[in-house]
């Protein structure tokens, strides 16, 4: 695998045992991460690449999605916003939405 432009992650709230529990888990992080691959794959992006972490410890914020290298982090991730990530990244620019700059 070539190193990816983007690579996001998103918290699973995984705890070091393995289990899933957690804020982010709860609000369905977890189907996030299977919408996110599969709109990856339906837009042909290539350069982005997704993974699940474990907890990130935001938990107030979540579910988390961190767009790497940029290092740039985003709150309350829905289907939504991982599409206005996506178009952004198509577009060449930065994602404003629900992006945590505190």
């Amino acid at each position: 695998m070539n190193k990816p432009e983007h690579h996001l992650f998103i918290c699973g709230s995984a705890r070091a045992t393995g289990e899933l529990k957690g804020v982010c888990c709860n609000k369905e992080s977890v189907s996030l991460l299977s919408y996110t691959q599969g709109e990856i794959q339906d837009r042909m992006l290539n350069g982005v690449e997704v993974s699940m972490t474990g907890c990130l410890n935001m938990c107030t914020r979540g579910p988390v999605v961190i767009d790497y290298p940029g290092g740039h982090f985003y709150e309350n991730a829905t289907e939504e916003l991982i599409d206005d990530i996506l178009d952004s990244i198509e577009d060449g620019e930065l994602c404003e939405t629900n992006l945590i700059t505190d």
